[in-house]
């Protein structure tokens, strides 16, 4: 048999990599992405009028994003994006922090094709105050998620945890988000079948398949192999308590949903947690991740751990074994300085997982 050189296995390594990680299921596998992806940094102005109120928050939130294809386009296999229920149009189209930034507010345009003023779902921060999206509605989202999957065919699956933004800031001049009801919901599901195409989704009907419930589907590991998610998001329904409730009512174990839910285990619909402290629950996620359960943790939090380059908790978020781990630093802060960023030892966001 014909030994391989040196130069010859580098050549084939990556091939083989790729190979291992194809016949793994979608949960023995460990990747990194963003947290808040579509967020543009505040105006320089409102920023500075924002410190003078709480500047602790301002601190908190102080942070921004590339666009959404340029993060996939680096590898990252994670998204997160928040949404807002805007069911007639223009609830947020001028948000009230442009005028209190001023003139500094105006030389970065807003909005210019006037999205915000058509129906459907926007994507923001915080509204007033943290709106610059690179993506205003969740429909251009999406559209630029299909655009990019259809240049990049075969690429790794794409994990999306999503916020259902409906809690009132109780200041003045601060607009009310509008309630996720099951209509919404039910809206919420349909655009993203319509933009995205059923068939580039992996959803709970998948991999519940034949078993009684989802959470036993999970439990007896049915979920599909990454060469069978390979082109194919999968969306995550971030919430708890009433949000979470209103969109499983009428579709036990998540029967005809597109999104999965944070679901507590020994729920008919547990599938994916979301435990963000893998520090103090690090022996909680791995007992998760062993049962079979996807698990969301975070490598970074405020931008306090970027701000004193602290790794400790990206390190234990890696041994925890959560499939999925979100940063806020891929690439190194433009707001203050910092070597603190974050990426697998290769410099890469996909691996085996470690725990497993």
């Amino acid at each position: 048999m014909k030994r391989l050189s040196f130069v010859s296995l580098l050549i084939v390594l990556p091939a083989f990599i790729s190979i291992d990680l194809d016949r793994l299921p979608i949960n023995k596998i460990q990747v990194i992405g963003s947290h808040n992806s579509y967020k543009q940094a505040i105006d320089p102005a409102l920023l500075r009028t924002l410190k003078q109120v709480d500047s602790s928050m301002v601190k908190s939130i102080d942070y921004s994003h590339i666009g959404l294809s340029d993060q996939l386009s680096m590898g990252l296999q994670n998204l997160e994006i928040d949404i807002y229920a805007d069911v007639n149009g223009g609830k947020y189209a001028h948000p009230k922090g442009l005028d209190w930034a001023g003139k500094d507010a105006q030389t970065t345009p807003y909005d210019l094709q006037g999205v915000m003023k058509e129906p459907g779902f926007k994507v923001f921060h915080i509204q007033e105050i943290d709106f610059r999206s690179n993506c205003l509605t969740f429909k251009n989202c999406l559209q630029e998620l299909k655009s990019w999957s259809d240049a990049h065919k075969g690429h790794y699956p794409v994990f999306i945890t999503m916020n259902a933004k409906d809690e009132p800031i109780n200041r003045p001049g601060f607009a009310v988000p509008e309630k996720f009801t099951a209509e919404v919901y039910d809206q919420l599901d349909k655009v993203i079948v319509e933009t995205l195409g059923k068939q580039y989704l992996i959803t709970p009907d998948d991999v519940r398949g034949s078993a009684e419930t989802l959470e036993k589907a999970v439990l007896a590991g049915k979920w599909p192999t990454v060469a069978a998610a390979k082109g194919k998001f999968m969306f995550v329904l971030d919430e708890t308590g009433a949000k979470r409730t209103t969109y499983i009512e009428g579709h036990p174990s998540l029967k005809g949903r597109v999104l999965f839910t944070n679901s507590e285990p020994g729920t008919p619909e547990a599938a994916f947690v979301i435990r963000n402290n893998p520090i103090n629950e690090l022996a909680a996620i791995q007992d998760l991740v062993k049962k079979g359960y996807l698990v969301r943790t975070r490598a970074d939090a405020d931008t306090k751990q970027a701000r004193q380059n602290d790794r400790q908790m990206f390190e234990a978020a890696s041994k925890s074994g959560a499939q999925i781990i979100t940063t806020d630093y891929y690439i190194k802060s433009k707001h203050f300085n910092s070597e603190y960023v974050i990426s697998f030892e290769d410099g890469k966001y996909i691996k085996r997982n470690p725990l497993l």
